[in-house]
């Protein structure tokens, strides 16, 4: 029996990552509000509920229906800004109006979770969307006429590797790959950058390279990059070694290309803004699965030079992950929670501020989130754009809905948001990889 067990588990396992379409009838299978008790500045940590089969919940992609778009929150409307891309991720809007997007996916990770849990995962991100091969560039839109529907869509930067974050200084066009920060120079109005990309500085990436997105955003002055490095793994099961460099948000200085760490111990840190008013970072990060429906939160914090988060060893502070071998507890000791909680799973990506947001309120002071959605709960959580008020430049109130929709009631995804951005008249846009759009969202007015 001992060794028909692995061999049961697996199949049990490849079968629930199949098994994600609802019977015929059935519904409520679409994503649901995360328990309140586990969103905002003091979620309860509730205990683990580990299952010798991981919880697979998976909205199957499929694309949006002819005619149909996400729900809004009352006074919002949206429409599709951008269509037909390919897999969009991340956004980003230059001074003259003109928006990029990263049309992107996972480069080649032959050693990524080898064996059966391999071949489980592989499986549930084609079924999720994520399974198609990378277009490596980024493209631009442009709307001319100003009617919010770009008409304009040219490749601006090609054969890159995996882009992803975008960042612009002065003439310079700042663009990450998965295994480095690369500079373009840029002229306002140009559609198409032919001039070949120049190092700035290495990335970590490998042929592990488990989160694979790298995220930038420049300091205030222009001096500075901020480079988020997600982990290596879910809880260091591929070993304390592969973590070098990662799980953590690196600061570059552009005169030297030289970098240090800014804050450690963040699983998978991806959107990064300035709080409104204020020159603190902020990121949003998603932790570690296989712990529980509602274990562990991801989360929207503050970024403190210097500071440890806790992983591998720990999550949200210092509750100790007893999967993680050899134990640390002084570096447990060292680790420091993060400020608000969204819910465990949601797979919050995107983040922007909306300091130059045209929404109306209560959407004038605070952050928009690109919730991912999640696939290690029943039922779902994320598959949303959220958005949490500041006051004071730090998190005040609950998340507030701001586009829902994305999953049908048969838990069929149309839509996944990812990258969010504030456009040139204030306007929110959400890259949608799964429906291969960018959403525009603006006042019901407009």
């Amino acid at each position: 029996m001992s060794r028909l067990l692995p061999i049961l588990t697996a199949v049990a396992a490849v079968a629930a990552a199949l098994s994600v379409h609802a019977m015929p009838g059935e519904t409520g299978v679409g994503p649901v509000a995360s328990p309140t008790e586990t969103v905002g500045p003091h979620p309860v940590i509730k205990p683990v509920d580990k299952h010798l089969i991981p919880t697979v919940q998976i909205a199957v992609a499929k694309g949006w229906p002819a005619g149909a778009k996400p729900s809004a929150a009352a006074g919002i409307a949206v429409n599709a800004f951008a269509t037909g891309l390919n897999h969009p991720r991340w956004l980003y809007v230059l001074p003259n109006g003109d928006v990029l997007v990263a049309e992107t996916n996972a480069p080649p990770k032959p050693d990524d979770a080898k064996g059966i849990k391999g071949k489980v995962m592989k499986s549930v991100e084609k079924k999720a969307g994520a399974g198609a091969p990378t277009a490596n560039r980024i493209v631009l839109l442009r709307d001319a006429d100003g009617d919010g529907v770009a008409e304009t869509k040219t490749v601006f930067i090609d054969a890159l590797n995996s882009p992803f974050g975008m960042a612009l200084v002065g003439n310079d066009l700042y663009v990450a790959d998965t295994d480095e920060i690369l500079k373009f120079p840029y002229r306002a109005g140009e559609t198409s950058i032919a001039s070949p990309g120049v190092k700035v500085t290495d990335l970590p990436a490998g042929t592990i390279n488990h989160h694979w997105t790298k995220n930038i955003i420049a300091s205030a002055d222009g001096s500075k990059l901020y480079a988020t490095t997600g982990s290596n793994s879910n809880a260091g099961e591929n070993g304390i070694p592969a973590e070098e460099g990662r799980a953590r948000i690196w600061e570059v200085d552009l005169a030297t290309g030289e970098k240090r760490p800014f804050a450690t111990g963040m699983r998978n840190p991806n959107g990064m803004a300035w709080a409104p008013g204020t020159n603190v970072l902020y990121t949003v990060a998603n932790e570690r699965d296989e712990l529980g429906d509602d274990l562990v939160p991801d989360y929207l914090t503050s970024v403190k030079d210097g500071a440890f988060y806790g992983f591998p060893w720990s999550y949200y502070g210092q509750h100790v992950d007893d999967r993680v071998k050899p134990p640390r507890p002084d570096m447990v000791a060292k680790a420091i929670p993060p400020d608000f909680a969204l819910g465990a799973h949601v797979a919050a990506l995107g983040l922007v501020a909306a300091t130059q947001t045209a929404l109306p309120a209560p959407f004038a002071n605070g952050m928009f989130i690109g919730e991912h959605g999640s696939w290690n709960r029943k039922p779902p959580v994320g598959y949303k754009v959220q958005f949490v008020p500041f006051a004071n430049g730090q998190p005040s109130g609950m998340p507030i809905d701001v586009l829902a929709g994305f999953v049908s009631d048969q838990g069929e995804a149309w839509g996944r948001p990812v990258g969010v951005a504030i456009d040139g008249k204030g306007a929110l846009l959400v890259a949608d990889d799964v429906g291969n759009v960018v959403w525009r969202a603006t006042g019901a007015a407009h």
